[in-house]
């Protein structure tokens, strides 16, 4: 009683103060009409206290979001049930759900009674235009009786997190040469094809079975030779994700460094769909496997908080993806490279591996004089050869590209044909 007391409005307190006015004014008048009067404006609140702070602890509240994990410019919808767990009916309900800025204003929700042990539900919706992870609550109850003289504040501890994703684009179906590789020791199928017979075949080990031993190969290296055991195929492919603060420029969603993580997404699911074996590896630290059921909200939820990293290094990139390197397929988004920068990266072509980098002349994104941006293009124009002569196919990416436009010159056979046609078309984009 107490605390409500505490809670009474200014409305509530100005029935006491009238109150008490009138009951002095009775005494010293003698009008017993006067003090019933005093005695009428001091119940009221007191009655409003009262019936406002029987049912403060007799709420429950649940929280749903639909959906849990949305794209960056999509809206989620947050749906409030309130219940009332008493067997009395409550006052005005006026709801306030606590929202980071990132997600817009408060908002604020009046329900006008809820009936012994009835429950009501209330949606309201939210919109992120910048990907991460944002705390929706505790919702925030103001309990009033119907004449509004007291206001009590009731806070729910429960609280929910909305996952604002990157943004993922469907991509054209390409076929990537140099995409597959075997689980095992073998790879008898691409052998066949090849005519590669010793490609297939190892050194014989203490315990195999003698009909396994290929003769042609022991005839040809001097050394017992048997063949591998045929092993199922998948497809593996490792996504890089660079995050050096100083090769990225713009801010907020349209920076370059938010196409790269939209890119890197967009790769990502499109490479899962098609069945590859997924590995996500960025500058800042992450390395992932997607490999099971739950890959792919792995990879988004991981995107959705990635951030640029202050003391990135690609040599530091290039060992922490060899560190666990398998072959297969290598597809980097990279920001602004120097020239050595795009040697470095030919140290992730072991292992058989085919390598595609989209270059990011993130210059593209800030005005520059003439000079500065001839510059520039310069630079850029320079990294990307090196990038080629690295053995990558190089495949440029300046402000206003679109990935799903850019992801067929990622097939192209040629390196420096890959990167002729994505310049063209990146061009062509920029001047329609």
């Amino acid at each position: 009683m107490r605390e409500a007391l505490r809670g009474l409005t200014t409305r509530g307190r100005s029935f006491l103060a009238a109150a008490a006015a009138a009951g002095i004014s009775a005494i010293i008048l003698g009008e017993r009409d006067l003090l019933r009067v005093a005695i009428l404006l001091a119940a009221l609140p007191l009655l409003a206290a009262a019936y406002v702070g029987r049912s403060r602890y007799k709420l429950a509240c649940t929280r749903a979001l639909d959906p849990g994990r949305a794209p960056v410019g999509s809206s989620a919808r947050v749906i409030l049930r309130l219940q009332n767990m008493s067997r009395l009916p409550t006052g005005t309900l006026l709801l306030e759900d606590r929202l980071p800025y990132a997600l817009g204003s408060r908002p604020r929700v009046v329900l006008e009674r809820l009936g012994a042990h009835q429950a009501s539900s209330v949606a309201y919706t939210v919109r992120a235009d910048v990907r991460g992870r944002y705390p929706i609550g505790p919702l925030v109850i103001r309990l009033t009786d119907p004449f509004g003289l007291c206001e009590l504040t009731r806070s729910f501890p429960s609280v929910d997190r909305l996952t604002v994703i990157p943004q993922v684009v469907t991509l054209p179906a390409v076929r990537l040469a140099g995409e597959y590789a075997g689980t095992g020791d073998s790879r008898a199928r691409s052998v066949a094809v090849h005519g590669e017979d010793d490609a297939a075949t190892r050194e014989y080990r203490r315990g195999d079975d003698l009909r396994r031993v290929h003769w042609r190969s022991t005839a040809r290296t001097g050394e017992l030779m048997v063949r591998r055991e045929e092993q199922p195929w998948e497809s593996r492919a490792t996504v890089v994700l660079d995050t050096r603060v100083y090769a990225h420029r713009g801010e907020g969603p349209t920076a370059s460094f938010e196409w790269a993580v939209s890119a890197t997404a967009s790769i990502a699911m499109h490479l899962r769909q098609a069945g590859y074996k997924l590995r996500l590896v960025t500058g800042s630290g992450i390395d992932i496997d997607a490999a099971e059921a739950a890959g792919e909200g792995i990879i988004l939820d991981t995107l959705a908080d990635v951030k640029l990293a202050q003391n990135g290094d690609i040599s530091v990139l290039v060992e922490q993806v060899r560190r666990r390197s398998d072959g297969g397929l290598v597809i980097g988004i990279f920001g602004t490279l120097s020239v050595p920068e795009a040697e470095l990266l030919a140290g992730l072509r072991g292992n058989g591996a085919t390598c595609i980098g989209f270059a990011i002349d993130s210059s593209t994104w800030v005005n520059l004089t003439p000079g500065e941006r001839q510059d520039a293009d310069r630079d850029h124009s320079a990294a990307a050869l090196a990038l080629v002569h690295s053995g990558w196919r190089s495949v440029p990416v300046v402000h206003g590209s679109t990935l799903p436009a850019l992801w067929p010159a990622a097939a192209r056979g040629s390196s420096g044909f890959a990167w002729r046609a994505a310049m063209a078309e990146t061009v062509s984009g920029v001047n329609r």
